[in-house]
């Protein structure tokens, strides 16, 4: 049965819960080695109404019949909340290898304590299956996955070596035909645009392609657009493995700026002694920007790498920062420095790192 509680939306007071940012629940599995991954059956419809609110939900039928919701719908302002708010409730006591994400739950291990990652593993699935049963909620056996090396997680997949992006969007993106307008471009860009962050110079490869959205171009389809179109999917089609990132070790940063975009890496050392790449950001420069001196689109290309990871640099351990412009090394005395170029310097007195 489907209802619109447009009028009952209106007069409800809104709940002020924040939803879990996907990121922050990745880093938090740093370091495991053995997953699962829970999935609750029928979501809202394991939360009870509370019996006098179960009259303001009644739905008149065409037939005169009335109904009355005894559990909570889909179409309620408050219910993704409300629900989220339970499971996180019910799980802070675990939130050490507990993660959830409304129905979804995620439960990590690692060797601690003389145990392995397969005994601890066993002994936090069994705290997260006694804490179900005891709330009375279920879970979907056809969509859990039990002691596995990796998992499917929000729309990426997560494992000990870190998170690379799911394979069947890769494989989406892969057999993709060559777009013939523009709307199956900006549908194609929209699944590619998604898992930006595993391709280096994402921006500067899909700049043939953005110029055909524009609002006035011709479309025509190039031999720069194809070869553009192509790079892209060998670029995600080859992407590398993600580390997590370990906010006890140092990071380091590389930065490069072209005519037309810039582009950074966070990398960091792993605990084997090998450089790994968290994340890849990138985007095109604006039109006013493209103008800018070399030196200035270099610099900048700097400020927007430590805005994009400000959350693992801020405050951090000195980090490094690599660029191949040798004169960012003295920007920080020279006694010549515009107003744009003094205001992003003393953005980078925030952070502690050496060029």
């Amino acid at each position: 049965m489907v209802h619109a509680f447009n009028k009952l939306n209106v007069a409800t007071i809104p709940a002020s819960t924040p939803i879990p940012r996907k990121d922050v629940l990745q880093n938090n599995m740093a370091g495991c080695t053995v997953f699962s991954a829970l999935d609750m059956d029928g979501g809202y419809y394991q939360l009870l109404i509370r019996e006098s609110d179960i009259p303001l939900t009644s739905v008149s039928t065409p037939s005169g019949m009335l109904w009355e919701w005894l559990v909570m719908p889909q179409g309620l302002s408050n219910a993704p909340a409300t629900f989220n708010r339970l499971v996180t409730q019910l799980s802070r006591p675990m939130r050490h290898f507990v993660q959830t994400y409304f129905d979804d739950i995620f439960v990590h291990s690692r060797a601690s304590e003389g145990k392995t990652a397969v005994e601890g593993h066993l002994g936090h699935l069994r705290e997260v299956l006694l804490c179900m049963r005891e709330n009375h909620l279920y879970a979907n056996i056809n969509k859990c996955i039990f002691g596995a090396e990796g998992i499917p997680f929000l729309g990426c997949f997560l494992g000990k070596d870190g998170v690379r992006a799911d394979p069947e969007k890769v494989c989406a993106i892969a057999q993709w035909p060559v777009p013939v307008s523009q709307k199956d471009l900006r549908k194609w860009l929209g699944l590619a645009n998604y898992l930006h962050k595993y391709s280096a110079n994402y921006a500067d490869m899909a700049r043939p392609l953005t110029h055909l959205l524009k609002k006035d171009a011709v479309w025509s389809w190039t031999s720069e657009a194809q070869q553009a179109f192509e790079a892209i999917k060998s670029s995600l089609q080859s992407a590398p493995i993600l580390a997590l990132p370990d906010e006890d070790r140092p990071f380091s940063v590389v930065c490069d700026a072209s005519d037309f975009a810039f582009g950074c890496a966070l990398l960091q050392v792993d605990v084997e002694g090998r450089e790994r790449v968290v994340s890849f950001q990138s985007r095109q420069l604006k039109a006013a920007e493209k103008n800018y001196p070399v030196h200035d689109k270099e610099l900048f290309a700097m400020k927007y790498a430590l805005v994009k990871f400000r959350v693992h640099l801020l405050c951090q351990k000195p980090f490094v920062i690599y660029t191949d412009h040798a004169s960012l090394r003295t920007a920080t005395s020279s006694p010549h420095l515009s107003q744009r170029m003094a205001r992003w310097l003393s953005f980078f007195a925030e952070y502690n790192f050496t060029v």
